[in-house]
């Protein structure tokens, strides 16, 4: 199934307006449907953190839409972090040391920030919008299998969000989640997730 590059501007409006008020959503990204909201909200991520059932001190993957932003949110940002993206075949998320400017349950417990550079379009054009790094984790409650498309999110994760994105629930294509690099302060890298 091909999925349109178009969204409703009235679904992208609402979205925006509601992570704007400090709210959370449930939105498509460029890998697994997620629950987003401004990642420098310390209120709205504990309400996901509840939501999700999920042990704090974990930290959360946040979207960004250009690396030039890196800048604000850490204090350092390895080259190797941009080769990494430039080469990666899919959706990347790493963990870079010395995050700032987030809220505190979005950062490791070592304080990194678990960052993707977003392509997919509306999710790009939120962080745009937003001005800010888009929480992302999945749809879904602690422990349990993450959802692969809009269908089989939880009605309990449906329910608990202030604002459910219209675009693309009707995409059946099986996503799956971004790999996942740690890089060390020393340039080590540890592959998490492939």
């Amino acid at each position: 199934m091909t999925v349109s590059e178009r969204y409703d501007n009235e679904d992208f409006k609402q979205a925006l307006t509601v992570l704007k008020q400090g709210g959370i959503i449930l939105y498509p990204t460029d890998t697994v449907w997620g629950i987003g909201c401004d990642a420098t909200n310390d209120e709205a991520v504990n309400r996901i953190i509840r939501l999700k059932q999920r042990v704090s001190g974990k930290g959360m993957i946040s979207l960004i839409d250009q690396p030039g932003l890196l800048n604000i949110y850490l204090d350092r940002i390895p080259d190797m972090a941009y080769d990494l993206w430039e080469i990666a075949e899919k959706p990347l998320t790493l963990i870079i040391p010395g995050a700032k400017k987030l809220a505190k349950e979005v950062m490791t417990s070592d304080g990194s920030m678990a960052v993707r550079i977003t392509k997919e379009i509306f999710s790009k054009t939120l962080c745009q919008r937003l001005k800010r790094p888009l929480v992302s984790t999945s749809a879904n409650i602690s422990g349990e299998p993450t959802p692969r498309d809009y269908t089989q999110i939880d009605d309990r994760i449906v329910k608990g969000v202030d604002y459910v994105v219209e675009y693309r629930r009707d995409d059946v294509t099986p996503e799956t989640p971004s790999g996942i690099i740690k890089l060390g302060v020393n340039y080590e890298i540890e592959v998490i997730r492939k």
